[in-house]
């Protein structure tokens, strides 16, 4: 019965599950570091780390003592009360991005969605209009709200959209002037498209959009969902910029595998919100606070940051190396990659699978790694085996 397992599990997820995942024949029992195992015994190196969100690794001991504490302490009080986690989480995140308020969710959608209400609000105080500038091959999430910032291919078949949203092309400052104007609130951007390529934003490029921002009273907000956390060897890819936004989102890594999201603003925008004007029941409750506060430590005291632009790097010259003539780009920062390939990568994530490696296939023809931060030398390793490998055999 346990070879037959993954199967069993497959065919019980196909009967009860809203079939909108198009998943893996894989149910993973276990993690550890930068390996999981499924129920059938069988042992993978992790390089896709749960879409950012593994940081740290699997079940580090640091992030699961933290969660068994806070756990047998106090799960949850809703915002009614203050909690000392997430009076802790604030302070230290204000204190490491710059900005001065933070708000929790739960998700990065509802990051985007808080960030986009603040904008909104801030606009209106200053009687403009709510349009929100958002840029083509962008992801910010899966709400009707986030979904209109985004791909079309997501929106078919959810009409009719929220409306006030306009997509340029990115990296293109000619553009976004045609359709600025004085109705427009925000301009959203991560500054390394994930799900669209891991496409990353020039410096130049974010230099004038910033200066235009600040000419036009347009908030500029920088969703770091992905991105952030130490994910491209800073601590937020804003850094590798020397540009500062109005506001931030974050997400994926910010709890090391529990669900919490954040949005970060400064004093001037955040100052059009009053009472009652946002809110949320699940959000920064101690739990995630808690979870989230051991991974930032862990970050720091395992000194990740150095390592993710390290391994990274070396990531990088090894495919280079190989020499394979359909890579078309090598592209990211720090731990988030995209090899381009002149072929759709689905079949090779598949082959990479079968040979111990979970990985994923985005935009097509790129190959996307997102491994924990902390994975060890002999693992890449064996990833630029297998990834070599499974290109000869495709």
């Amino acid at each position: 019965m346990e070879k037959e397992l993954n199967k069993h599990y497959q065919e019980q997820d196909t009967k009860y599950y809203l079939q909108t995942f198009k998943r893996y024949p894989l149910t993973l029992s276990r993690g550890s570091g930068a390996h999981v195992w499924d129920v059938e015994g069988n042992e993978y190196i992790d390089m896709i780390g749960g879409i950012a969100v593994n940081c740290v690794g699997h079940c580090h001991p640091k992030v699961v003592g933290a969660i068994q504490q806070q756990a047998e302490t106090l799960i949850h009080i809703s915002n009614f009360y203050l909690s000392e986690p997430q009076v802790r989480l604030s302070e230290k995140l204000v204190r490491l991005s710059g900005l001065d308020r933070v708000f929790f969710a739960n998700s990065g959608a509802e990051s985007v969605e808080g960030a986009m209400k603040i904008a909104r609000k801030y606009a209106h105080s200053k009687g403009k209009g709510g349009d929100i500038i958002s840029f083509e091959n962008s992801f910010h999430g899966r709400t009707l709200a986030t979904i209109a910032t985004g791909k079309q291919q997501m929106q078919k078949g959810f009409g009719p959209l929220p409306g006030g949203f306009t997509q340029v092309p990115f990296n293109d400052m000619d553009a976004v002037r045609k359709v600025a104007g004085k109705n427009t609130a925000a301009i959203i951007i991560e500054p390394i498209q994930g799900e669209g390529g891991i496409n990353v934003a020039g410096k130049e490029f974010m230099e004038e959009l910033r200066a235009f921002c600040n000419e036009q009273d347009i908030v500029l907000i920088f969703d770091e969902i992905q991105c952030g956390m130490g994910r491209t060897g800073r601590m937020f890819a804003k850094e590798h910029y020397g540009v500062e936004p109005d506001i931030m989102t974050l997400a994926k890594s910010l709890g090391g595998g529990v669900p919490i999201g954040a949005v970060l603003s400064n004093e001037k925008v955040s100052s059009a919100i009053e009472f009652g004007d946002h809110g949320t029941t699940f959000g920064g409750n101690p739990l995630v606070c808690a979870a989230s506060l051991a991974t930032l430590e862990v970050l720091e005291e395992e000194n990740l940051l150095q390592q993710a632009t390290e391994k990274g790097e070396w990531i990088r010259l090894q495919i280079a190396a190989m020499d394979n003539k359909s890579v078309k780009e090598i592209r990211g920062k720090g731990l988030m990659i995209g090899v381009e390939f002149d072929f759709e990568t689905k079949p090779l994530v598949q082959k990479m699978m079968e040979k111990g490696v979970l990985a994923n296939a985005t935009a097509g023809n790129v190959l996307r790694l997102l491994p924990p931060l902390n994975i060890h030398y002999e693992d890449l390793e064996k990833v630029m085996e297998v990834l070599k490998d499974s290109l000869d055999k495709i």
